[in-house]
Parts: C-alpha cells; structure tokens; sequence
C-alpha cells in the first residue's frame, strides 16, 4: 500500500456520496485532492458521472482555476432569520381541480 492509500480521502464520506453533491463539494479542494480522488473512484465504484466531474474539475484546475471557498464536509449554512421554511403555496392560491381527459378527449 503506497502512502497516498494510507490517508483518509479529501472527502471522508466520498464513497456514499451522490455524483451531483460530488460535483459541488470537489471546488475547494487542490488538484492533488482531486486526483486523488480520480484514482479512488476508478479503482473502485467508477461512476461514469463522478469520474466526469473530477476529470473535468481538474482540467479547470489546470487551465488556471483555483479552488474556490466553501466546505468540502459539505456542511449547510445556518438559515436566515427571515426565511421560515415554509411554501408559500395554500388551499386558496392553488389551481382549480379539472377532471382528466378521458380517452384522450374532452368531454363535452
């Protein structure tokens, strides 16, 4: 075992963790992280979807990006004070019930 295979992973949950969250929690990470990424999911899962993000990211890294802020543990920032987590949709603003066509027509 090589010592980049004794390190836990950039992210520690990355096995368990869907492509689209994949995609956004790789932006703060170096090029290292990614590629060392890249190597676990080919040597192990190879999602199609993952692999294609990380290939990517690090050909944005290479082109000149930089790793962008954030966190790579993926943790939620707290709610605004403002926002009640609520939808604003009700009894009152929603569309009138129509029955379903039958057969494809309208019923006349």
């Amino acid at each position: 075992m090589s010592a980049s295979q004794d390190k836990p992973l950039p992210l520690p949950d990355f096995d368990q963790l869907p492509a689209g969250a994949v995609e956004h929690r790789i932006r703060p990470l170096a090029p290292e992280d990614v590629q060392r990424l890249l190597d676990h999911e080919r040597a192990h899962a190879n999602r199609t979807q993952v692999v294609h993000f990380l290939t990517a990211r690090l050909d944005e890294l290479a082109a000149g990006a930089e790793p962008t802020g954030g966190d790579p543990q993926g943790e939620r920032p707290e709610r605004s004070e403002g926002a009640s987590g609520r939808s604003p949709a009700a009894p009152d603003t929603a569309a009138e019930p129509t029955e379903p066509l039958r057969h494809g027509r309208h019923r006349f």
